[in-house]
């Protein structure tokens, strides 16, 4: 087995160890800190990354020994996949970690919007121990929509029949089987939003949903209807969510993501670079959004368990195993 330089960044501090444990046997560094032009390191034959470090072409050109890229998450929008090919460089993705992890997050996402978590939680930490003006409703009985069903959108399926909700759903490739399996309907798009009380999005970036849900469609979902969304910020025109809100057609959105969400993390860097005025203009409706009072807005932790994160590593080193056994695993693009 050949045994290649593994250099991983963004890795949460507190798995250092259990990473290096794991990645015995092979040369390896370990950065908790983003991959950028300064820190790529010209020696790394696999490069392990998480959402927040962006393998970009300009990056991969700092790497002249590359020889494969795996990403610590499912989404991989955050890689040039054409970057890659052109350098005949496999990338491979960790597909099932967070399949109940993200799915238990979408469901508190719900609960806390129909049942006004935040807004209970907050009042009684301030000293009013008052449910006037906090009434919810049941989720029972309910209609909800899931777009996509993969992994996780199967597991909010199958959940969701537990609170005995009706579940419709929208796929690009449909599962009949799977429907079948967990009872749920598949429809049209614009037959889910406009029969669903609450939509629930588990779908991956790509041209075809980037802003999928947009003013045109938000104009079809139910007057009153929640939105989740716990797949990626660039599916959901923020703008548009914004103003859909702000009129009262939707309820509540509960969002685990953001439209350029690293805008929020690194600020000052970002806009060192690139559109300064669509970055402004983005960050202001992120925080517009934020401060909305008919929204919950979680910093992009529906993946943040444990179990998930140790589940995280362990199919990271395996893709990196099968890779030094000259197999690829987990194949993306």
């Amino acid at each position: 087995m050949l045994k290649p330089k593994v250099v991983v960044y963004n890795l949460w501090p507190e798995l250092k160890d259990y990473a290096r444990a794991k990645l015995r046997g092979f040369p390896h560094a370990i950065h908790t800190s983003a991959l950028t032009p300064v820190s790529a390191d010209p020696t790394a034959e696999v490069l392990v990354v998480f959402i927040e470090s962006a393998a970009t072409k300009d990056i991969m050109a700092r790497l002249p020994k590359l020889r494969y890229i795996t990403t610590m998450s499912t989404g991989y929008d955050h890689i040039d996949l054409g970057a890659a090919k052109k350098r005949q460089i496999p990338v491979s993705n960790v597909p099932t970690y967070g399949e109940n992890t993200v799915a238990e997050h979408a469901f508190a996402l719900i609960l806390g919007l129909t049942r006004k978590l935040f807004e209970s939680v907050k009042r009684v930490k301030e000293g009013r121990y008052d449910f006037r003006g906090l009434r919810g409703m049941d989720i029972k009985g309910k209609t909800l929509g899931v777009i996509g069903t993969g992994h996780i959108g199967a597991n909010v399926a199958r959940m969701a029949k537990g609170f005995e909700m009706a579940v419709l759903a929208y796929d690009a490739k449909p599962n009949p089987a799977l429907a079948q399996t967990l009872g749920f309907t598949y429809v049209a798009l614009p037959a889910l939003l406009k029969k669903s009380d609450i939509v629930t999005i588990h779908a991956p970036l790509f041209p075809a949903t980037y802003h999928l849900i947009n003013k045109k469609n938000l104009a079809l979902m139910k007057p009153g209807a929640l939105l989740i969304n716990t797949a990626r910020g660039g599916i959901v025109d923020a703008e548009a969510l914004l103003a859909a809100l702000n009129s009262g057609r939707l309820a509540g959105a509960g969002l685990d993501v953001l439209e350029d969400e690293n805008l929020l993390q690194n600020f000052e860097e970002v806009m060192r670079h690139g559109n300064t005025e669509f970055k402004l203009k983005t960050t202001l409706v992120n925080n517009l959004l934020i401060d909305h009072p008919n929204t919950i807005v979680t910093p992009h932790n529906a993946f943040n368990s444990a179990e998930a994160l140790e589940r995280i590593i362990n199919v990271t080193v395996d893709n990196i195993t099968s890779f030094a056994q000259g197999k690829i695993q987990n194949r993306v693009g």
